[in-house]
């Protein structure tokens, strides 16, 4: 069985405080399990088939001694769900209340997948699930039900054997224990519920800020953005949009996490916090650049460098856009 273990994390007010934790928290999975994969910034992959042979306990026994030992040791606590392989546990997790576990076994995959929407599983987009709706398939019990051939000729070989065996409860990804860090992520929280729009692009711009800054500290550049919202009620959304190229800039990444915020509508919402996550992360000198011939924005590049320059030697505060140093 594998476990889902999402962590519990108050984030930090001025910095992405959860992946600083994560590496303590994966230390306690580990005493348990060495299968582990860490999901940036505040979850964890565990397979936990071993160690029930092991510790001569089930999967829900396991889930408890994880959840104690991470209380003990880091005084946090987590949401844990387990199933026979990783996309079964991640859906788990998100039923499961905090502090407890929910268990969904190979033989009750069926059911618990037969009322779930189309686009709760792994893989199935927006622009999927959309395709399956308009022939009526918009559950996972009616596309895994659905004739095979049939949901092969809605979405093409490929996609529609993965779809059909996702809705059925198969699912052949694996727990990779030390897998590199494909994205990385920055989070901010309001003191109270935040309704000004003007706060909520302040908090956007220093995240792009700190993530750009971060990639390039690594040499590194990411391909798309993943803008979060957590409201008053803890309930979130989240929304995605791949970059023209891969790029570390931050004016970039400004604009496009603007533009996630600005398709959200959230003129009345009450927003507690925001998360900004930087995806499909992959060398500088790997990514191609368009040029463009633009003398302002190469002048911006040449300032970033300066600036990045500065805040290696005096710090990260050393440098920040005028919006944000009042």
């Amino acid at each position: 069985m594998i476990l889902y273990v999402r962590f519990l994390l108050e984030p930090a007010p001025d910095r992405a405080g959860a992946e600083t934790v994560l590496p303590a928290l994966l230390g306690v999975a580990e005493n348990i399990s060495p299968v582990v994969q860490a999901l940036p910034p505040d979850a964890a992959l565990v397979d936990v088939r071993g160690a029930e042979r092991y510790f001569g306990r089930d999967t829900a026994e396991l889930a408890s001694l994880l959840r104690v030992r991470v209380l003990a040791h880091c005084g946090v606590d987590c949401v844990i769900g387990a199933g026979p392989g990783p996309m079964l546990a991640r859906m788990a997790a998100r039923e499961a209340a905090p502090g407890t576990t929910l268990v969904v076994t190979e033989d009750e995959a069926a059911a618990f997948l037969a009322d779930k929407p189309v686009a709760a599983l792994d893989g199935v987009g927006r622009a999927t699930a959309r395709t399956l709706c308009a022939y009526g398939l918009d559950t996972a019990g009616r596309v895994a039900g659905a004739p095979f051939a049939v949901i092969q000729r809605i979405l093409g070989a490929r996609a529609g054997r993965e779809v059909w065996e996702r809705a059925r409860g198969i699912d052949r990804t694996t727990v990779v224990p030390n897998a590199l860090a494909g994205s990385i992520a920055a989070e901010r929280s309001f003191p109270l519920d935040e309704l000004d729009q003007t706060q909520h692009r302040r908090a956007l711009l220093s995240l792009a800020e700190e993530l750009g800054a971060r990639m390039r500290g690594e040499h590194e550049v990411c391909r798309s953005l993943s803008l979060t919202v957590r409201y008053a009620d803890r309930s979130t959304t989240t929304r995605s949009r791949t970059l023209r190229e891969p790029t570390a800039h931050s004016a970039a990444l400004v604009d496009t996490a603007y533009a996630l915020h600005a398709s959200l509508g959230l003129q009345r919402a009450r927003v507690r916090g925001l998360s900004l996550r930087a995806e499909g992360l992959m060398p500088a000198e790997q990514a191609a650049r368009q040029l463009t011939f633009d003398p302002a924005d190469e002048r911006a590049r040449r300032i970033e460098a300066v600036a990045d320059r500065a805040r290696a030697r005096f710090g990260p505060g050393a440098v920040v856009p005028g919006s944000l140093a009042a």
